[in-house]
Order: C-alpha cells, then sequence, then structure tokens
C-alpha cells in the first residue's frame, strides 16, 4: 500500500496526544494549575495537530465533515465522532482542574481517558477491519496502535514531571514498560507477517483455482493506473529490514537508554530534559514504523495485476 505521509503523521502526533490525555486523566499530576495546563495543551496541541494532518490527504477536505455520518457502520467515521467528542470531557476536565476550588473528581479524568483510549482504538479498526489487507486484518494492529499511544504519550509525561519537579517515580517505570511492551509487540507482528502465507492466490481471486494454476497472460492496462499506485506499492525486503531495525533503534532503543540513564540520574530538571529528548527522538522511529505499516501491507487487488500472493 502506497503510505501517504498526512495519515502517518496523523495517527503518530495524534496518538502520541491521546495517550498523554489518558496518562492526565487516569493520573492527576498535581493540584497546581502550571502542570495541569501545560499537559493538557500538550496533548491537545498534538491530536489537533493529527486531525489537521489527516485532512492533508483528501481531495475535498471541506466535506470531511460527512464522514461523521456513517458511525454505525464505519471505522473510520467513529474515529472521526470519537476524536471530537474527546474533546468535550478534556476541556471539562481542564476547567475543573485550573479553576475548581475542590480537588478534580476521578470520575472526569477516568472518562476524559476512556475517550482517549476509544478513539485511539477506532483508528487502529479502521485497517484491522480491512480483509482484503492480510498485514491489517489481525489482532495486533488494534494493540499496536494503543501501546505506541501509551509509550509516546508517556514520554510526553514524564518530560512534565520533570520539568515540573513532581514526584512521579512511577512516571519513569511506567516510560519503560510501554516502551518495552510496544516494540516487543510489534517484533512480534513483523514475525508472524513474516512466517504466514495468505490464502489468497490468483486462483481464488478469479475463482478458477479449481482447473489448475491460473496465472496471467496480458497486464490488465497498458500503463500504470490509481489502484497500481495506491494498492500495488512494494517495498524491497531488504530496505524493509533496514528500516524495522531503524524503526526499533530510534523509536525503541535510544529513549528508553535516556529513560534509564533519568532514573539513575533521579534529578527532575535531568529527567524533563532526557525525557524530552526521548519523546522528540521516538516520535521519529514510530514514524518510520507507521510508514512501514503501510508499505508493506499488501492488499488482495494485486493478484489482479500480476501478483502471486497477496
Amino acid at each position: 500500500m502506497h503510505p501517504a505521509l498526512s495519515v502517518i503523521l496523523f495517527t503518530t502526533t495524534s496518538g502520541a496526544g491521546y495517550g498523554l490525555l489518558a496518562l492526565l486523566g487516569l493520573g492527576r499530576m498535581t493540584a497546581d494549575w502550571g502542570p495541569g495546563l501545560a499537559g493538557l495543551l500538550l496533548a491537545a496541541a498534538l491530536s489537533l495537530a493529527g486531525l489537521v494532518a489527516s485532512t492533508f490527504h483528501l481531495g475535498h477536505p471541506e466535506r470531511a465533515w460527512r464522514a461523521l455520518s456513517q458511525w454505525r457502520t464505519s471505522w473510520l467515521s467513529r474515529e472521526g465522532v470519537m476524536a471530537l467528542v474527546t474533546f468535550a470531557p478534556m476541556i471539562a476536565y481542564a476547567v475543573v482542574w485550573l479553576f475548581a476550588p475542590a480537588p478534580t473528581p476521578v470520575w472526569l479524568g477516568l472518562v476524559a481517558a476512556a475517550c482517549a483510549a476509544l478513539t485511539v482504538a477506532c483508528t487502529g479498526m479502521i485497517y484491522a477491519s480491512l480483509r482484503p489487507v492480510r498485514h491489517w486484518h489481525n489482532g495486533y494492529v488494534p494493540v499496536l496502535y494503543l501501546l505506541f499511544a501509551w509509550a509516546s504519550g508517556s514520554l510526553f509525561y514524564l518530560m512534565l514531571a520533570g520539568f515540573f519537579a513532581l514526584d512521579e517515580g512511577w512516571a519513569r517505570w511506567n516510560a519503560i514498560a510501554a516502551l518495552l511492551l510496544a516494540w516487543a509487540v510489534k517484533v512480534a507482528y513483523w514475525r508472524a507477517m513474516d512466517r504466514g502465507r495468505s490464502v489468497s492466490d490468483p486462483g481464488t481471486a478469479t475463482g478458477l483455482g479449481h482447473l489448475g494454476a491460473v496465472r496471467q497472460i496480458e497486464p490488465p492496462h497498458t500503463e500504470e493506473n490509481y489502484v497500481m499506485r495506491e494498492m500495488g506499492f512494494a517495498v524491497a525486503r531488504r530496505h524493509a529490514r533496514r528500516l524495522r531495525v531503524l524503526a526499533v533503534a530510534i523509536g525503541g532503543a535510544v529513549p528508553l537508554a535516556l529513560v534509564v540513564v533519568a532514573v539513575a540520574v533521579g534529578d527532575p530538571v535531568a529527567t524533563g530534559i532526557l525525557a524530552g529528548g526521548a519523546a522528540l527522538i521516538a516520535l521519529p522511529g514510530i514514524l518510520i514504523e507507521r510508514w512501514l505499516f503501510f508499505a508493506e501491507a499488501r492488499h488482495s487487488v494485486t493478484l489482479y495485476y500480476g501478483a502471486e500472493r497477496a
């Protein structure tokens, strides 16, 4: 599948924003308005940046609102609805946190966290629900979207905890656990996809498999068309392997090492700097991971264009 930069940016940045929002909702940092304002503004900025980027690949962005009408059957529509719905408890949580004299109700933070998690889950289900794409139609995909949102959001959360000198020792171990789990599951996903085989071939695609081996005599088109560009994009296996190593190194190993150093140092300011650096380094790594997510996926329509397996 042809990787769309706008979608890659959207899923990466909005995932980090919603991951940070979920952590803010689950564990309120402090009663002080400073960390709360900074955290919620950062979560909103990341989420909005992703949502804006998602409109860049649309032919008519002004019609994007129409996608919200099909929420009963479309995961894309459900994602759009949840992305907008999430801002309601986020704003309410921010208002109560910043201006109410009483402690913020726990349930309000839980609602904001749940809405953020559901939005990310809907994003993952957009791809997991597509049966023609074997690399997407599996249980790993929505789990990975949630795990990477947790991992990237954890780094930003730790950065805020460090800069505001908050007693958030658990945030360090939370970031370590999130990074380890996200990349461990991603490696398991890659292994499963490499070892698995598609049940679709030209015989099953044409319904002529019972007659014998089916092969293409002539190409269906004399020149490249939209389907071949978007659905037939392929990345060489050797390049994919190098990019996988690069993604794990930049998105996982280096940020993990920086967080471990932050744990060893223990100084709040150093923790903020190291976690901020880890977050900025991790995002490009996740961008590479997300690019591979699209580039390595093969749509079964390519079977009609000469592919032996989808």
